[in-house]
């Protein structure tokens, strides 16, 4: 018999796990962010009190959680798609733990308990670049944008070159640190590539954000839909705002050349890049990391830094 489950019931306070829970080797201090499928806390590892950050897997629409911390589904229609929702949550956390590089947020540990999968990561400290333009905390200038997007396009170039599309870069997802520093976040939606079909997944998009071929299931995924969202993070530095969503701009693209309206601030050469790598059609932007790299004049990686060795 089904389990019957009204959210309009259900405790609040029991959709995250509470400051002072003990989970493995951790104690949970706060509740950093959430999603459709996860929630993210703040947390100490209790051997030496160093902070992290863990990840636990919850849909919402799925499952939820007890009072006694156990994540369980909603009722039997949901627990096929929960179980299967779990597995491919622990394989993304068996993969990110091989990606090293200093601009990938680094998962060091991953986990079973209460019935759901935790992944485990440093904690940096910084602010997420949707924050900053927000705030207009920082000036937006070339030197800025070059040091931002060179080494995050260092740290995509590592996840490519291990056969993995991210599929949510965003200004919300890139963490800038001292220094200019960028750090990518949430690989949630993380995918290999070629695409197997038969790892169907749920599709995780963002408006003004992901490329065209995102919004179709049968949409020919690779590198270069990672770069549409890399030129529409940088579009968004120069505008101060969300871009048009790809969706509306297939049917009609008002929106302006970059390399016309801020040919006065910045070079041509920056404004192209930007304004290639946000071609709607995925085969009129650049196809890989170092053709973007080469058009704002990066150095590209060697293999041996690609391979994360």
């Amino acid at each position: 018999m089904a389990e019957y489950y009204d959210p309009q019931t259900y405790p609040k306070q029991w959709n995250y796990l509470q400051s002072g829970t003990i989970i493995d080797q951790y104690m949970i201090e706060r509740e950093l962010a959430h999603g459709g499928f996860s929630s993210v806390y703040l947390a100490r590892q209790l051997s030496d009190q160093i902070q992290v950050a863990i990840k636990e897997y919850l849909p919402r629409k799925l499952a939820h959680r007890t009072w006694n911390n156990l994540v369980v589904p909603n009722d039997d229609e949901s627990r096929t798609l929960f179980m299967r929702g779990r597995a491919l949550f622990f394989e993304e956390a068996k993969v990110l733990a091989k990606l090293k590089h200093r601009n990938i947020v680094e998962v060091i540990n991953f986990f079973q308990a209460n019935d759901t999968v935790y992944l485990v990561m440093t904690y940096d400290y910084g602010v997420t670049l949707d924050k900053i333009l927000q705030k207009k905390s920082l000036a937006i200038t070339e030197a800025f944008l070059l040091t931002v997007f060179t080494h995050l396009l260092t740290g995509v170039e590592v996840i490519h070159g291990n056969g993995l599309i991210h599929l949510d870069i965003k200004p919300a997802n890139i963490l800038i640190r001292a220094e200019n520093d960028p750090l990518l976040l949430d690989f949630g939606a993380i995918r290999h590539f070629p695409h197997d079909p038969q790892n169907q997944r749920s599709k995780v998009l963002t408006n003004g954000f992901s490329p065209i071929e995102q919004y179709d299931i049968r949409g020919n995924l690779g590198p270069w839909s990672d770069i549409y969202a890399i030129g529409a993070s940088m579009r968004a530095c120069l505008d101060g705002k969300i871009p048009p969503a790809s969706t509306e701009r297939i049917k009609q693209n008002d929106l302006p050349l970059a390399a016309k309206t801020y040919r006065k601030k910045f070079p041509d050469y920056l404004l192209k890049a930007i304004d290639w790598a946000m071609e709607t059609l995925p085969e009129n932007r650049p196809q890989s990391v170092t053709e973007l790299q080469q058009a704002l004049n990066i150095p590209a990686l060697s293999d041996e830094a690609v391979n994360g060795e």
